[in-house]
């Protein structure tokens, strides 16, 4: 039931660009096709859920045991963190690279944007700092439930990202008003996505 609850929470209630705001970056850059915002959540999850089992091992068996031996090497976490988000975004773009150039093109330089894609880290931060409630008292998460939000974090994130991208190619096929066109109609859609996605509140406590 606890692992139902994190999905469910992670996807649709606290999504993590629509209700927490992280990685609006590359989710208004690379969601102008459909093909390429499907290609690139793909790889969002891919890293989110490599970097958070990596960065989860990291802090609890090397910053945080350090403590044993008399030494405090929690601070740091964060520049840790980024240093493993850097190396496994520079293996997914080589492994892009050589299985799909073609996806690989039309990612361009939006692949090695998520280097710096707070979603990422934000992720890999949370899962190890934050105390949650799932299942009773609040709790860092172990290591399969690090592992089932990451991955549910970063399937909510791949969704919002398709529905965005389908909804802006038919923006595109329609008569948008001057003032309205490009940017600014693409946030107004956003902020409606973002309201629609607030009918789930309330699911999970």
């Amino acid at each position: 039931m606890t692992y139902f609850l994190i999905i469910i929470s992670a996807i649709f209630v606290n999504n993590i660009v629509l209700a927490q705001f992280l990685g609006i970056c590359p989710f208004l850059g690379v969601s102008n096709k459909l093909s390429t915002a499907t290609g690139m959540s793909m790889a969002v999850c891919f890293v989110i859920t490599l970097a958070t089992l990596v960065t989860w091992l990291i802090n609890h068996y090397f910053l945080m045991a350090s403590g044993l031996f008399g030494i405090d090497l929690t601070f740091l976490q964060t520049i840790a963190f980024i240093l493993v988000i850097a190396a496994l975004v520079q293996m997914v773009e080589i492994v892009l690279k050589k299985v799909s150039p073609s996806l690989y093109q039309a990612l361009g330089i939006f692949l090695p944007l998520i280097t710096t894609n707070c979603a990422v880290l934000g992720v890999s931060i949370d899962v190890v700092t934050k105390q949650f409630t799932f299942g009773g008292a609040a709790h860092i998460l172990s290591l399969g439930e690090a592992m089932v939000y990451a991955f549910a974090t970063s399937l909510g994130y791949g969704l919002a990202m398709v529905i965005f991208a389908g909804l802006r190619e038919h923006l595109a096929m329609n008569n948008v008003p001057k003032a309205f066109r490009g940017v600014p109609i693409a946030l107004v859609t956003v902020g409606i996505l973002a309201m629609a996605f607030m009918g789930f509140s309330g699911m999970v406590k």
